[in-house]
Order: C-alpha cells, then structure tokens, then sequence
C-alpha cells in the first residue's frame, strides 16, 4: 500500500512524495481510511509512529473539496498540551498543505497574542492550539467555530495528565455538535474512556502498540550510582563514549538548570529545555540542538513529548520519572520511524521502587551495567517483575493515623483530670 491508495489529493500526494514518503505507517494505514469516511476515530500510538499524518493528511483532503471566507472561523481544531507540540504539529501540517494554498495557524501562550490574533482575523483552515491560550483568545471573540469541522485531541492523555480537563470540556461546549472528532492517545486508559463520552461518538478505535508497550528498536540499559555522582557519570560517559547528541532528563527544572552548569563548567555544551524559560527561549533551545550546535539537551518532562528532534541517538534518564508511563515517553524520543536508539538510566539505590514500577510497565527487566570506577556505595538491589514494593506512602498514612489516635488519647487523659 502506498499514499496514492487512500485517493488524498494530489497535491497532498505531491506535497507527501517531495518528503520522502510513499508507504504509510501502521497507523497511518489503519486511521486515514475511516477519518475520510467521516467516522469519529480513537487512536492509541505511542509518539514516533507517525500519528500526526495520520489525522492531518485526511483533515487537508476534507477542507481541500471546499472553500472558506468566514472571518474569525476554523474549519478544522488540533488541540495539544505543550507549546512545542503546536509547533510541531504546525510546522508538518504547512508542509502537508503547500499545495493546497490552505490556511494554517498555531496559537499557544508565552508568546504575544496580538499578531495571533491577526493570524485569525480572516478566518483560518486548520487551527493547532493549547487550551488555555486557545480559551484566551476565545473570551476575546478573536476566534469562533460555527463552522467547525472537525476537532482533534492529541496526546489525549497528557492533557488529563497536565490537568487541562476543565479547559478541554469548556472549549467543547463552544464547538457545534455535529462535527468529526479524532482523540489520540499513548493508551486507552479509564480516564480517556471517560473524557471521550459525550465528546466522540461511536468511534473507531485502532490501536499499533500494546498498552504501555516500548519501541522495540530501543536498547535500553541501567547503570547503577550513588545520587550525587550522576553528574560525574554522565560527564565520564559523554566523554568516553564521544556522544555527539543526547536528550537528559531531569525531574526537576532547578536539577536541570544545576546539571546544565555542571556540563558546561567541564566544556560540554549543554543546553536546558523546561517549563520556566520563555517560549523564545525553548524555540532556540532546541533548534540549537537540532543543528547540531549543542551536544546535550537537559529537559523535563515537558519535553517528552511533542518534540521533534530529528534521528536522536540517544536518551539519558539522568533522574527516573515518578510516573512508569512517562519513562515510555521520554525514550521514544530515541528509535522513531523505525530507527534504532539507546536509552540509558542513571539509577541510584533511592530510586529502586521507580525502577521495578517502570519494568512493570514495560513488562520486561531492564539489563544492567556496572563502570568500576563509579560502583555505588548503596548498592541497587535485583530486581524482577515479581519483586514486591514496599509503598511509602501507606507507611506515612499509618504513620500520620497512629500520631492522631496519641493525640486523641492525650486529650482524652488531659479532660479526665480536668
């Protein structure tokens, strides 16, 4: 099977060909057929599968039969959790359209609003937006959606995770409700399940990956260390292995701006991607890393997903994420499109419990690898999938409850001898 198969456009076909592309992806296969049909469709793929041509290309194929004038109207609604993903999303959908002579918009906040709202003075086709920039420019009356065709949740799942729920059921009571809806998601989680009632209608659901599942392409290794040496790890591999490019993840933005310096005192040169540096600033921090004219990229969470970095190498998990889910996430960075990649984790003896948590998930015990000249102190201990966790918090929960029982019992004696 080939593009020309669906019966796209021709210069959606043209447009496609001129990047390279003549056989679509698993699922690119499975969703543009029923999204022309006009079903309602509910995807799960996890990120590098191609998701994005897969409701773009038929959305561009639908608006391309018809013309449109309406002033301060979208035809068609993408919505995302991050700023970067717009981009992204954006940025493939004007290279999809080139031919078609469609108007194409992205709006997300940490940028100016006014030259967006000029953007959708004279109407617009296709509308990439995050909810609360896009409920910004909506209470301005900047933009309407009478017309709208169909509407696109992507990354379904991190906008629940990014607590963007309210916003999402607010800007659905503003759409019409006939229209095509497309949800995407990593997995089919009950929370999906849930947001998509009243939104979707009798969709179609296709999936490419089992739930939680990683890309195969991907190797992945752990390397055990003492918390305080991760640095010096990191440092010591980049150097001896000549890494020219790798993605690192930190859990927090002060750890990511700490472990920039770091690299940077020892002529690395690092480049911190989070959620406190300005739009500006983001945009060139990964285009800087994109051209080659950084060696490592230090993010957050926020960054893994909805990031493009083209033919990444490498992923380095300089901290292991609090949620299993979001390990997935952060190494499909790496081995998109078929490509291999590495995925490697710094791991110390205080971050067991995230480990075994993050193989369960991927059902799979990750290899490990041991530098002598960085054997921890604290040891890592096995791991397996049947090894049993000791939660911490329902310690602190049985903790807190004994304390409040001897402070009821102190105030009880205090009243008797009163």
């Amino acid at each position: 099977m080939n593009f020309i198969d669906f019966g796209l456009d021709a210069a959606i076909i043209k447009a496609v060909t001129a990047q390279g592309y003549t056989e679509p992806t698993p699922i690119q296969a499975k969703a543009i057929p029923p999204i022309l049909a006009g079903h309602d469709v509910m995807g799960a793929a996890q990120t590098g599968t191609g998701k994005t041509a897969g409701f773009m290309l038929p959305i561009l194929h639908r608006l391309s039969l018809s013309s449109f004038s309406q002033k301060k109207q979208a035809r068609a609604l993408v919505l995302t959790p991050t700023r970067e993903l717009a981009a992204q999303v954006s940025a493939n959908a004007v290279s999809y359209s080139k031919h078609l002579g469609l108007r194409i918009a992205a709006v997300f906040g940490g940028v100016n609003i006014n030259p967006q709202k000029k953007k959708l003075a004279n109407g617009i086709d296709v509308l990439i937006a995050t909810p609360g920039r896009l409920l910004d420019l909506c209470q301005q009356q900047a933009v309407g959606f009478s017309h709208l065709e169909v509407l696109v949740l992507d990354e379904a799942d991190r906008m629940l995770d990014m607590g963007f729920i309210k916003d999402i059921r607010k800007i659905e009571a503003l759409l019409p409700k006939h229209r095509q809806t497309l949800m995407f998601s990593a997995t089919f989680s009950d929370d999906i399940r849930k947001l998509s009632q009243g939104i979707i209608k009798e969709p179609v659901e296709i999936s490419v990956t089992p739930r939680n599942s990683t890309v195969q392409a991907i190797e992945q290794c752990v390397y055990p260390v003492d918390k305080k040496r991760k640095p010096e790890m990191l440092k010591y591999l980049i150097n001896t292995h000549n890494w020219k490019q790798a993605l690192v993840f930190c859990r927090t933005k002060h750890g990511a701006n700490k472990l920039t310096r770091y690299l940077e005192k020892h002529n690395i040169h690092a480049i911190a991607i989070h959620g406190n540096k300005s739009q500006g600033a983001r945009t060139n921090a990964l285009s800087a890393f994109n051209q080659g004219k950084a060696t490592i990229l230090v993010a957050t969470d926020i960054a893994s997903r909805g990031i493009d970095i083209n033919q990444l190498p490498l992923v380095v998990n300089i901290d292991l994420p609090n949620v299993p889910e979001d390990y997935v996430h952060r190494i499909g960075r790496t081995g998109r499109a078929g490509t291999s990649g590495n995925a490697i984790s710094l791991v110390c003896a205080d971050e067991f419990e995230l480990l075994v948590a993050i193989e369960r998930c991927i059902k799979q015990v990750i290899p490990r690898q041991v530098i002598d000249k960085f054997i921890p102190d604290t040891e890592l201990a096995p791991s397996s999938l049947t090894t049993k966790i000791a939660f911490k918090k329902k310690k602190k929960a049985k903790n807190f409850n004994k304390a409040v029982s001897q402070k009821r019992a102190v105030k009880k004696q205090y009243f008797k001898k009163k």
